[in-house]
């Protein structure tokens, strides 16, 4: 398992994902923090309007794709059917991984 003070972990990245499927009530959210938390990688967290939720995630590059195999995987909580993502430089703007409501 990649962890944060892995020494070849890669450039740091960030990570935009719209999750889509059965993927609000089911406890998402929390998991997606722990996650994120046990990967020691830094973001938020967010349900849409409509009915997608909303990650930010930042951390080194393979840690960051670790944690993406996980959103993507039957780990997750609900179904998720799709996932829409981007990945970037990461900005740094975060100090820990958080719900924004």
């Amino acid at each position: 398992m990649a962890h944060a003070a892995d020494q070849d972990a890669g450039p740091e990245v960030r990570l935009r994902a719209r999750v889509e499927g059965v993927v609000q009530a089911v406890g998402f959210r929390y998991w997606t923090v722990r996650k994120a938390e046990e990967l020691s990688l830094t973001g938020t967290v967010r349900n849409d309007d409509d009915g997608t939720v909303a990650v930010v995630v930042e951390g080194p590059q393979a840690v960051v794709l670790e944690f993406r195999r996980w959103l993507r995987s039957e780990d997750a909580p609900g179904r998720v059917d799709h996932v829409e993502e981007s990945v970037s430089p990461a900005t740094g703007e975060f100090s820990g991984f958080d719900v924004v409501y």
